[in-house]
């Protein structure tokens, strides 16, 4: 039974058990058809016989003639019964002339034989199967003859010796031949399996993986199974490998927002440890005791700041759903121009809003928080005199939000890592303004969360952040 497990193993046996029923099916039809042929051919030889018995003549009184057992054939069976001398019969036996008398017995059993001239079987005991007629002759009597059917059944057994020794053959060579060939035809699906055992083997849990592993090309037609089966492995295969890619992608970026984070926080962390300790050293100095609290005061709101960002980053990451308002987007770009203006007057301020006010359904707090970011990014990377012009616009497709300057725009590569958490273009600017890197990236992930999104075109000269919302 552990051996028929095997694809193979019940190929083979489902092919080998078809040609055994099949080869049986022949042989039991055929065997039938020629014991029918040669018994039909029997049966007209015990009718001619029957004949050339009866053909003697009768005497003048009516007395039942003697059978004719001339141009009779070896152990040919006569037997005349009802007679007015009694019944008696004999068989011919291969001796010239000779005869084997009939035994009491067997008279009795061909008495019963119907004189209706079909031929019948008929078991004799001590002479084996045969297959007789009765006719009629005078004197109310009746003559039976017959022929044995040792012959036939000699031909018929021979037959079927023959087709047992021929199924035994066939249904051997079968097995060799289908053995051979089911393993030939499955070798492409091991060649596949051997491609899924080796994917198998390799290291998946952590770190950069290299699943370069593929079914050939010669394996994936998928005019075929095994190719449909090698060409949905590959496919497989290849949604892995782009999973593990994005995964090992998601693990080096939250070790790099770790790092990030920890070199943000340690910055203020070290001043407000320096400065307290400068005042625990000058405790009588009002001034020094002055500047070390606002210090602190200063380093505190910034750590305050930051984390408040990577709360919301996270609360963010985890789904967590938004308010739902309709928020009124001329009105909350309008007083943010106005914010920035005072903010930076050295830069150039200019609104471009329909005359209809633009409206869509989401967070007040966290679009004005977009729209801050968006302003606050170009007020600290774009030198005075730059101009900003921030414009909405209703589409099919939602409310744009588009914030664009005439800056130097964004360094080299910086586009396409932009909304990253962390992502600065100089890794040397000061930290002044407390920026540390998470505004763009909430830019985006706010964007997301109203299910829309945030994106960046940048050039010398024109930069322009787009934000895109859901009606």
């Amino acid at each position: 039974m552990l051996a028929l497990r095997t694809l193979t193993a019940r190929l083979v046996v489902t092919a080998v058990a078809l040609v055994a029923i099949v080869s049986m099916l022949i042989a039991a039809i055929t065997t039938l058809a020629i014991r029918s042929s040669l018994m039909d051919r029997l049966d007209n030889a015990v009718l001619a016989s029957a004949r050339r018995v009866g053909d003697g003549d009768h005497d003048r009184n009516g007395r039942t003639p003697p059978p004719n057992s001339s141009n009779q054939g070896p152990r040919t069976l006569i037997a005349v019964l009802d007679a007015p001398g009694g019944s008696s019969g004999f068989v011919l036996t291969e001796e010239l002339e000779g005869q084997r008398e009939l035994s009491t017995t067997a008279l009795r059993q061909l008495d019963g034989i119907p004189v209706d001239r079909f031929v019948h079987g008929v078991e004799l005991k001590g002479l084996g199967s045969y297959r007789v007629t009765a006719v009629p002759v005078a004197g109310g009597a009746k003559i039976v003859s017959g022929l044995p059917t040792s012959d036939v059944d000699q031909t018929v057994n021979a037959l079927i010796g023959y087709e047992i020794l021929l199924i035994l053959v066939g249904v051997t060579t079968a097995a060799g031949l289908g053995t051979l060939l089911v393993r030939r035809q499955l070798r492409p699906l091991n060649e596949v399996a051997e491609t899924a055992h080796t994917v198998s083997e390799l290291p998946l849990s952590s770190g950069e993986i290299d699943l370069t592993e593929r079914v050939p090309a010669h394996l994936t037609d998928e005019r075929t199974e095994v190719g449909r089966m090698g060409a949905a492995l590959n496919i497989l295969l290849a949604h892995v490998e782009s999973s593990l890619a994005a995964r090992h992608r998601s693990e080096q970026q939250v070790r790099q927002f770790v790092g990030d984070a920890s070199h943000e926080l340690r910055t203020p962390l070290a001043t407000i440890r320096g400065y307290a300790e400068l005042s625990r050293r000058t405790p009588d100095d009002p001034l020094a005791l002055s500047v070390a609290l606002a210090k602190v005061e200063t380093e505190a709101d910034r750590m305050s700041s930051l984390v408040d960002d990577l709360l919301l980053l996270a609360r963010l990451d985890a789904g967590r759903p938004l308010e739902r308002s309709e928020v009124d987007v001329t009105r909350l770009l309008l007083e943010s121009v106005v914010d920035a203006r005072v903010l930076s007057p050295a830069h150039k301020w200019l609104l471009d809003l329909p005359e209809d006010p633009v409206t869509v359904v989401g967070d007040e707090r966290r679009l004005h928080q977009v729209v801050t970011n968006l302003l606050g990014n170009a007020r600290h990377h774009t030198p005075a005199g730059t101009t900003v012009t921030v414009s909405a616009t209703t589409a099919e497709d939602g409310v744009r939000i588009l914030v664009h300057d005439d800056g130097p725009g964004l360094p080299a590569g910086l586009a396409e890592n932009a909304f990253e958490r962390f992502s600065r273009g100089d890794s040397s600017r000061t930290r002044a303004s407390g920026g540390v890197g998470l505004g763009l990236s909430l830019v985006s992930a706010i964007s997301q969360a109203h299910g829309g999104r945030a994106c960046v075109e940048s050039q010398p000269g024109s930069t322009s952040f787009t934000v895109l919302l859901p009606l």
